[in-house]
């Protein structure tokens, strides 16, 4: 018969047994507690209609019984956790400069920059070129570069994601090679592939562009062209530690007609609109980032909603840049040049303002018959910023103009003058042939 004492011994026996399976690796899961309690009740049961010494074996085996299930989980567990382990988060060291904060890479020498990440992936910013490391983290990277070329030695991993901003373009990457530039004046992006697959998505002609190992995709926004190409191995890439083949100049004529009787006319800005109760739209860089990341709809739709005046009395000058941006990458030049308009009349004295000058004659040069009008914002530009950030690119736009609208030898001038300050700018070939014609 069993008695108190047993019953204060197995009472004991099973909180001992229940602190062993609460303190152990894992918790076990219900179907296991239950299948567990079952074979213990089923000992002691046993156990009481045996003799007083048998009870003592029974919980020595009882123990045993959850041990062994106990160690089973734990096995368990640890072939899952080698079986499908996650990947460890990214890190990287840096060579040939230092990252700053919001992710700017500073160059400290004149070599460019290396990223050498520990799963083998490098990347590589040439000298001169500018950029960000806007993420990093166990799924993978993502970089933007603002202007000039950059190199990439992906590393294939199933789990990894990279991807790589480049002016208004994205480029999704897996295992690849390749170098890609961005050029914010001319808005000339390049990509060649040396090995691998990515899939360029942005202001592309049909659409996103899957590239294949060889190929060759160049964007010119400003002449609404794409063009892919194959290139021959050893061309399209040197390797993230060389410098990357220079990328071949788009020829310089516009594929837009106009007439030549068109009369150079000088762009007024629109009168001031009517003051404006909305509140401030998009707030100071909001739309800047929106358009780094090729979200130019987002910033149209914004407008949409808010209203386009509204907007435009409204908007941060930094916004406003952003606004006429995407405007002009979705062809929509009558709100880019309001765009434009506005940030000259509101922001006179700002940096942006002056750029606006020279967009403005992007602006005229998409439209049908703007071609001669684009060259009085050039000349407005060279005229205020003859050492400005796009005073190369004025001029060669305008010396591609004159000879278009007024032949050769009337921007044959211009060409000599484009050769004397910018003797390695984007139009020197352009500007050498000017000069041979007779």
């Amino acid at each position: 018969m069993t008695t108190t004492s047993d019953r204060s011994t197995d009472s004991r026996a099973l909180v001992a047994l229940t602190e062993l399976g609460r303190d152990g690796v894992e918790r076990p899961t219900r179907a296991e507690l239950d299948q567990g309690l079952n074979a213990l009740y089923a000992r002691i049961a046993a156990g009481r209609v045996r003799q007083r010494g048998f009870v003592r074996w029974s919980l020595v085996g009882v123990a045993l019984a959850l041990s062994t299930l106990l160690a089973l989980q734990v096995a368990s567990i640890s072939r899952k956790r080698w079986s499908a382990p996650e990947p460890p988060t990214l890190a990287y060291q840096i060579e040939g400069g230092s990252i700053l904060e919001g992710g700017y890479l500073r160059e400290s020498g004149h070599e460019g920059i290396k990223l050498l990440f520990n799963e083998g992936s490098r990347f590589t910013l040439m000298p001169g070129a500018r950029g960000r490391l806007r993420a990093v983290d166990k799924e993978g990277a993502r970089v933007a570069i603002e202007r000039g070329t950059a190199s990439f030695e992906v590393r294939h991993g199933r789990d990894r994601r990279w991807l790589v901003e480049a002016g208004p373009f994205l480029v999704t990457v897996k295992g690849t090679v390749f170098t890609v530039s961005w050029d914010p004046l001319s808005e000339r992006f390049e990509l060649r592939l040396r090995r691998g697959r990515v899939v360029v998505s942005g202001p592309v002609s049909g659409g996103d562009v899957a590239l294949r190992t060889g190929q060759r995709l160049v964007v010119s926004l400003a002449r609404a062209e794409t063009v892919i190409t194959e290139d021959h191995p050893e061309d399209a890439l040197v390797g993230a530690s060389g410098a990357p083949a220079a990328p071949t100049p788009l020829a310089s004529q516009s594929s837009q007609s106009s007439s030549a009787a068109d009369k150079p006319a000088r762009a007024s800005p629109s009168a001031a609109p009517a003051p404006s109760t909305v509140a401030k739209v998009g707030g100071e860089r909001r739309w800047a980032d929106e358009l780094a990341s090729g979200h130019w709809d987002r910033i149209l739709e914004s407008v949409e909603r808010a209203g386009v005046q509204a907007t435009l009395d409204s908007a941060s000058s930094e916004d406003l840049f952003a606004l006429a941006n995407a405007a002009r990458y979705r062809r929509r030049a009558d709100l880019a040049r309001a765009a434009l308009l506005a940030q000259r009349r509101r922001f006179p004295g700002s940096p942006r303002a002056l750029d606006a000058v020279f967009l403005l004659g992007r602006v005229e040069e998409s439209r049908s018959s703007g071609r001669a009008r684009a060259i009085t914002w050039y000349d407005d530009y060279l005229a205020r910023a003859p050492a400005g950030a796009y005073a190369a690119e004025a001029l060669g736009r305008k010396m591609t103009l004159t000879s278009e609208l007024g032949g050769p030898a009337q921007a044959q001038p211009i060409a000599e003058e484009y050769l004397r300050r910018f003797p390695k700018g984007s139009y020197a070939g352009s500007a050498r042939a000017l000069l041979r014609v007779p």
